[in-house]
């Protein structure tokens, strides 16, 4: 894959303090306090003006407390039919939920070395960090709890989850000192297995991440996470990932394993040869997605957050009103 820019991993070495403790004072790097600040202009205002103060549907879809299970109507989705209930009765029955007062979000984002890249306005580690504060900041706005699972070189870091506005600078600085190094893969196929082992109530999670691994090495561990909680996959990317740039030879470094090749990048048979890769990427991604049930959010490097939010939450919106 395309990775030509890549700057340094933001945050200290590997064995770096850990996140601080319950009732700790707070303490987080200056990076994490100016994020929080740009997006509350940038974001989080501009959103206000859009949707009035009513953040609870830009992330909140279906309600997460099951209530009772009827028979299947016509338009109902397919995704609510309860199949242990079908099977006993013979006929086709849904679950029906009721809102939950207060919920648990969690932020699962992946730091690892490809997410060092991009081409156009900033880094998809650094759009990952965008949304991450974006998330938490509108989760605790609506009074809920959110939490963080950060992975990087084979470790996770885990934000325990708390409400208060506090806690979105918490998980800011926790991920920001996540280390990327290069030659050590992504482990989100891990950090999705421990939320599914560790958590015993139903919650709402984002997995934020450029998904470069191959779905197989996360897809059972996300689809094992989607049947108990209502999650929302975040792909981040860069435009020059989905189509290479005509510019004579290239050298291009894998971050994550090292190796090293030369492209002709005006060979018509490597260009061809580079969407086919992309194109069965794409419908990898979207297999997977659809298999899991899950809605997912694409955020690209090229593009601020607001309008891919807002396109987003009109769809949700929609479904919930059907």
């Amino acid at each position: 894959m395309l990775r030509r820019f890549r700057r340094p991993p933001a945050g200290p070495p590997p064995g770096a303090e850990p996140p601080p403790q319950e009732g700790a004072a707070l303490r987080v790097r200056p990076p994490a306090v100016e994020l929080l600040r740009r997006l509350q202009f940038t974001v989080l205002r501009r959103l206000d003006g859009f949707l009035f103060g009513d953040y609870s549907g830009v992330f909140y879809g279906p309600s997460l407390d099951l209530a009772e299970v009827r028979q299947y109507q016509p338009g109902d989705e397919v995704r609510k039919i309860d199949w242990n209930v079908t099977a006993r009765t013979g006929t086709l029955h849904v679950r029906q939920y009721r809102e939950e007062r207060e919920i648990t979000a969690w932020l699962v984002v992946d730091r690892s070395a490809s997410m060092d890249f991009g081409t156009r306005r900033v880094l998809k580690s650094e759009l990952a960090m965008e949304f991450a504060a974006t998330a938490a900041s509108i989760v605790i706005r609506h009074g809920d709890k959110v939490g963080a699972v950060g992975l990087g070189d084979g470790r996770m870091r885990v934000t325990p989850p708390r409400s208060g506005r506090q806690q979105a600078l918490r998980i800011l600085d926790s991920l920001m000192g996540v280390p990327s190094l290069e030659g050590r893969r992504s482990s989100l196929a891990e950090g999705l297995e421990h939320l599914s082992k560790t958590l015993r109530r139903r919650a709402l999670i984002f997995v934020v991440s450029d998904f470069l691994d191959e779905p197989a090495g996360w897809e059972s561990a996300l689809h094992r996470l989607a049947q108990r909680h209502e999650v929302i996959a975040v792909r981040v990317y860069d435009p020059a990932e989905r189509e290479l740039p005509k510019v004579g030879e290239l050298r291009l470094r894998d971050p994550e394993s090292g190796e090293e090749v030369w492209l002709d990048t005006d060979d018509p048979r490597v260009r061809a040869a580079h969407a086919a890769l992309v194109q069965k990427r794409e419908e990898g991604l979207l297999r997977a997605f659809r298999a899991a049930q899950i809605d997912y959010l694409e955020l690209s490097t090229a593009q601020e957050l607001v309008q891919p939010l807002l396109k987003f939450t009109l769809r949700r919106k929609g479904r919930r009103a059907v």
